[in-house]
């Protein structure tokens, strides 16, 4: 793993990026799994799938829409629009309690984002698992050509040029995201 307490001009680049990915591989694939309880194909559990996600990407987009974050486009419209769609309210956002202060919780705020941005590449395969005639805008908000690389090229830019605790904030912010995502998926058993 990449020392990341090393001064940003000594990191290797694309080392912090490497980091978090790493820090949040074993985090990721629990999420994988608390959702894959969801059919997708079953109207009533694709709607508690919307409802989950909603508890906390609309808290989440909230807090993230405040700081200077690589370009991304949120996507709590999509995810309003699909439960309107479907009949269903807003459930009640998840509490965030993002780590650290100053270069920590911004490097919180990218690691977060960096979930979030990533989560768009599995919506994309979950758009297809969803019956037509049910709203699958969420899902279907993929990167446009060249997005995601696009992301993470301005994303390891910033991670690399941060300092040890915008760095290490990252990792912590990718690691608490997933948990994050995982206590929404256990809350709605």
């Amino acid at each position: 793993m990449a020392d990341l307490t090393q001064p940003a001009d000594l990191i290797e680049p694309g080392a912090a990026l490497a980091a978090v990915r790493r820090a949040g591989r074993a985090a990721h694939e629990r999420v994988d799994v608390a959702f894959s309880g969801f059919d997708l194909g079953n109207p009533a559990s694709y709607a508690a799938f919307l409802d989950t996600h909603a508890a906390i990407v609309l808290p989440l987009e909230r807090m993230l829409a405040e700081r200077v974050l690589p370009p991304w486009t949120p996507r709590a419209e999509c995810l309003r629009g699909d439960l309107s769609a479907l009949g269903r309210p807003v459930p009640p956002p998840l509490t965030i309690a993002a780590s650290g202060a100053g270069a920590a919780y911004d490097g919180w705020c990218h690691g977060a984002l960096y979930v979030l941005e990533g989560s768009r590449l599995g919506g994309r395969v979950l758009a297809g698992r969803v019956p037509d005639g049910l709203p699958h805008a969420y899902l279907s908000a993929a990167h446009g050509p060249g997005g995601w690389r696009a992301f993470l090229d301005a994303l390891g830019a910033r991670l690399d040029a941060g300092d040890t605790a915008f760095r290490e904030g990252a990792v912590t912010g990718a690691v608490e995201t997933f948990a994050l995502f995982e206590r929404a998926a256990a809350s709605r058993d």
